[in-house]
């Protein structure tokens, strides 16, 4: 019994931590189409989240939507990175939000980690 109440008051101490910051940052109001439909913007602007977000914590992954064949796709504008840690989610959101990227002011928000990982933008 005891060790399975601690397994239970830690992951419902989680649940309460994660409903604050999940794992995942997204980043609004930084790239524009001419952006995602450009190569070599496109990885340039992948390089330089990860480099970023990477002086808040560990970076597991970051994932820029992008139209296909001209079509819009859902979360298309939007810069999502995951961390290895809310916390360092946390730190990152701060530290990101209000900043400014190619004269645009940085919009953030927490994103749900199992949408991100099914890529439901």
């Amino acid at each position: 019994g005891e060790v399975w109440l601690q397994l239970y008051l830690r992951s419902v101490r989680e649940a309460v931590v994660s409903t604050q910051s999940t794992g995942v940052l997204c980043l609004m109001n930084m790239i524009t189409l001419d952006d995602l439909l450009d190569d070599d913007e496109y990885q340039e602007i992948l390089e330089d989240v990860r480099e970023e977000c990477s002086k808040y914590g560990r970076v597991r992954n970051v994932v820029v939507p992008r139209p296909i064949e001209g079509q819009a796709v859902p979360g298309q504008g939007k810069i999502f990175c995951e961390f290895a840690s809310p916390e360092d989610t946390k730190k990152a959101a701060g530290a990101l939000a209000g900043r400014k990227f190619a004269n645009r002011v940085v919009v953030t928000s927490y994103y749900n980690l199992e949408k991100f990982r099914k890529r439901d933008f």
